[in-house]
């Protein structure tokens, strides 16, 4: 079952357009602090859907959509029905019907050649922007991770001159020492 059966060459564009623009818009809505992330994986998404859909383009090359019935079928000719020699041309006849469609295959390919090669290229200069935008992503998370070991190692040195205080009070009190917990 082929679900992108009607789906024209401008629309599977669209496609995926709209699918990077909606993982793009999850991500942000999921993580709103982290806008970066949401930008990287649509350039992701996108880099994907183009390589997918140049793969489509490429599994349905028979398919007219891509331009391939803008140039006529060959078709070999009856050979069998001439009179006295149509028997011994039958050999023939497959051999020329086996070179016609690998002609038309050939001219199918070289008309959805460009549509795929269209999505490569996007999949391709998707993969080129997204190496700086995950640099820039990566130089924020390790910002954070900084900020994030700043803040506990300051909560520990807290916790530590807290609990020196509790030893403290504790002696002056009269508790044991060893008696934390």
């Amino acid at each position: 079952m082929d679900i992108l059966a009607g789906v024209s060459i401008e629309w599977l564009r669209a496609l995926t357009c709209i699918t990077a623009a909606v993982a793009g818009v999850a991500l942000l809505l999921w993580r709103p602090r982290r806008p970066d992330l949401a930008v990287l994986a649509s350039i992701v998404v996108f880099m994907a859907a183009s390589a997918g859909a140049g793969i489509y383009v490429l599994n349905h090359l028979g398919d007219g959509r891509w331009g391939g019935d803008g140039q006529p079928k060959l078709s070999p000719p009856e050979l069998s029905g001439i009179p006295v020699v149509g028997k011994f041309l039958e050999p023939l006849e497959g051999a020329l019907g086996g070179v016609t469609s690998g002609v038309n295959e050939f001219v199918d390919f070289r008309s959805a050649l460009p549509a795929a090669l269209d999505f490569f290229a996007g999949a391709g200069w998707a993969l080129a922007l997204s190496v700086p935008v995950a640099l820039v992503a990566l130089a924020l998370n390790a910002r954070a991770a900084r900020r994030r070991n700043a803040e506990f190692a300051a909560y520990k040195t807290e916790v530590e001159k807290l609990r020196t205080e509790l030893e403290h009070v504790k002696r002056h009190v009269g508790y044991p020492a060893n008696d934390i917990y």
